[in-house]
């Protein structure tokens, strides 16, 4: 096994196209025609969000998903294609639908989504993932509990094992439960989990807990090493069993799109684990990577490569120093 590979990461997780309208307004179903500024065509999925910015980052990563064998889907390995990530354990299954999303984004950047149910975000199932690819890199990531409603501990608890058993480290987000999932519904999943990323509504959610603080405690009483809790414009909280600090967001973003703010904060901290950075950096490379996502519309199309990334962490420093 090569050094770069070693050095590599699995990602888990969806994969799909998105639709981007900006901007929408409440008014949009009252009025025979809309004029949006614009629509834009994009990749987008937790998994696949992950896997594009952490590419153009420069790591290897391998991406396991399952998605249909349609038009929709050969747009996605196109993607792929362009941007070096490793298709060889996805599923193109005939018998699927490729999920789209539709993402109606308001002018403060806010937005809602509309998806096909009977897409594959949704039969998205545990027999679609290959336990043999889990292998050979440094880092798996499981890139949304419960953004696809199958992959649960069904899968998530062999996934993590077999990761385990590979001496990887475990990354893992969290998407509002779409069919009333609870904590107990993933406990035992959550005490593989090395690095957590939540925000904070999710957390909430889950935990019960109001206080940041609080929230982390019981995600940490489950067993989880790393807690990363996203706070908004804040930053983040991090928290482990012997410290507990905040890591402040870039304060300078003009910020138009908040679509995949959060996998674009999991690929930066991903990449300084891959880079071998302390606990602190690798939480401000994520707040930086994010902090330039918001500022293009789509959740893949505000980092386009490494040295814009390094350029607005150098003027991050300087700005959380002030």
């Amino acid at each position: 096994m090569s050094e770069n590979s070693k050095n590599g990461i699995v990602i888990v997780g969806a994969a799909h196209m998105d639709l981007q309208v900006f901007p929408v307004n409440r008014t949009l179903l009252d009025v025979a025609s809309f004029p949006a500024q614009k629509m834009v065509w994009s990749v987008g999925g937790d998994a696949i969000n992950e896997a594009t910015i952490i590419t153009r980052m420069g790591h290897p990563v391998k991406l396991i998903s399952c998605f249909g064998d349609d038009m929709i889907g050969s747009m996605i390995l196109e993607h792929c294609e362009k941007n070096g990530i490793d298709t060889s354990h996805i599923k193109l299954d005939k018998d699927k639908i490729t999920g789209i999303n539709i993402g109606l984004i308001g002018e403060d950047g806010e937005r809602t989504f509309i998806n096909n149910r009977s897409g594959s975000i949704w039969t998205f199932e545990p027999e679609d993932v290959d336990l043999d690819a889990v292998k050979d890199a440094k880092i798996l990531c499981f890139a949304s509990i419960f953004n696809n409603p199958q992959l649960d501990e069904r899968l998530m608890i062999p996934l993590f094992e077999k990761a385990k058993s590979q001496g990887m480290i475990i990354c893992a987000d969290i998407v509002g439960a779409k069919k009333g999932e609870t904590l107990e519904d993933i406990r035992k999943a959550l005490s593989y989990v090395d690095y957590f990323f939540p925000n904070y509504d999710e957390a909430k959610e889950i935990t019960g807990q109001d206080d940041p603080e609080a929230i982390a405690d019981v995600l940490l009483s489950l067993g989880v090493k790393n807690v990363l809790l996203k706070i908004g414009k804040k930053g983040c909280l991090v928290k482990n069993a012997e410290e507990s600090f905040v890591v402040p967001g870039y304060p300078h973003s003009n910020c138009i799109d908040t679509t995949g703010a959060g996998d674009n904060f999991a690929a930066g901290f991903i990449s300084g684990l891959l880079e071998g950075k302390s606990l602190k950096e690798c939480a401000q490379m994520a707040n930086c990577v994010a902090s330039i996502a918001v500022e293009e519309v789509g959740a893949t199309d505000g980092v386009k490569n490494r040295a814009q990334v390094e350029k607005r962490f150098e003027a991050y420093l300087k700005a959380v120093q002030e």
